[in-house]
């Protein structure tokens, strides 16, 4: 069925609304984390400080999301149609408009947001080797971009062989014109406008991509589970492998399936929204879990340094204390500390148990 211009405008005006609500949380966010920062610095809360070491790369994390989310804003029809922001530009421009995204998007948004999502979680089980520090932050920020650069050149490599990979002058291999197609020319309202569309070549390399780094965070989750002593942290911890092992390859059937029909069909719009829609999810689940959250719990063990024996076990409830030892010896410290808080010990001893198991979370 071809496009009407009620069911493109709707996934249009919706998918803009959702990218407004994930950059108004990301934004939130961040300016929750400063605040922490800020808290912990001038009041004097120095233990605390320690828990928001990965802050860094949680705004990394966010801002890699805001980047994913705006740049789905480009490939929208509804910018092309009835002579919109894109129905502006010349042809071939519209044509670049489209390259770029797949290069922005699937070649270094999505595999960005996916790496910081492993060194987030895989930071606990490293904090013996000095993890959660500023150089930890910068160093695991340049791995990132390391760790990214082959499939953005793959991407790129994609993009720019077009004509070439599908039998144009100068081929030098012969594939289906779906393996690298980045747009498609339609007739929309009289007028020739150029359509987003999903290279098939460029989902594959993301599939494999996300699959390497899937089968990794199961594993992360294994050793992640065999330290947990809190059934919320474990909840999370299960809600944010069920929330990759589902979202992502779903979003990855998606945009292979969109392949089978024509961009300017109702269905490809369809395929295209669902796809949007499980990246979407995977990011606001993410985004909770890894980066409101542990800011959260963390706040809430403000006022521990002036709360009594009674107090303290209200507030080590409240902050839903991610309760991770990063190894056994660390765990048998903690509950010494138990023992001493029992007999008597001062608030300043008790805050150190906690700081022990809160740390393994950030």
């Amino acid at each position: 069925m071809p496009l009407t211009k009620l069911v493109p405008d709707a996934f249009g005006v919706v998918t803009i609304c959702l990218v407004a609500l994930l950059v108004l949380l990301g934004l939130l966010c961040i300016a929750y984390s400063f605040y922490f920062q800020s808290h912990v610095r001038k009041q004097g809360y120095i233990q605390l400080g320690y828990f928001s070491g990965p802050w860094i790369i949680r705004i990394t994390f966010i801002l890699f999301a805001i980047w994913w989310a705006v740049g789905e804003i480009f490939r929208l029809s509804l910018l092309r149609r009835h002579r919109r922001l894109l129905s502006g530009l010349d042809l071939r421009w519209q044509e670049n408009v489209c390259k770029w995204y797949i290069v922005s998007n699937l070649g270094f948004a999505e595999p960005c947001l996916f790496l910081t999502l492993m060194f987030l979680l895989r930071a606990p089980l490293k904090m013996e080797s000095g993890a959660l520090s500023g150089k930890w932050n910068r160093d695991t920020a340049g791995y990132i971009i390391l760790y990214c650069l082959p499939m953005l050149a793959l991407q790129l490599a994609v993009v720019l062989s077009e004509s070439r990979l599908n039998g144009g002058s100068g081929s030098y291999v012969k594939l289906p014109h779906d393996f690298t197609r980045t747009y498609s020319r339609v007739i929309i309202d009289h007028d020739e406008v150029a359509l987003c569309t999903y290279p098939l070549l460029s989902t594959i390399l993301l599939g494999v991509f996300a699959a390497v780094l899937t089968a990794y965070l199961f594993w992360l989750g294994r050793q992640i589970l065999k330290l947990v002593i809190n059934k919320r942290l474990q909840k999370r911890v299960y809600t944010l492998i069920f929330s990759v092992s589902s979202f992502l390859p779903l979003r990855i059937v998606m945009l292979c399936l969109s392949v089978l029909t024509a961009a300017d069909k109702i269905i490809f719009e369809a395929l295209s929204f669902l796809a949007f829609l499980s990246l979407f999810c995977f990011c606001v689940v993410s985004i909770c879990l890894l980066v409101y959250f542990p800011v959260s719990d963390s706040m809430a063990l403000r006022g521990l340094r002036d709360t009594d024996d009674e107090d303290t076990a209200v507030t080590e409830e409240r902050s839903g204390a991610l309760l991770l030892a990063p190894n056994s010896s660390q765990t048998d410290e903690g509950l010494s500390l138990r023992g001493r808080r029992d007999s008597g010990s001062s608030t300043q001893e008790r805050y150190v148990e906690l700081s022990l198991f809160l740390e393994a979370e950030n």
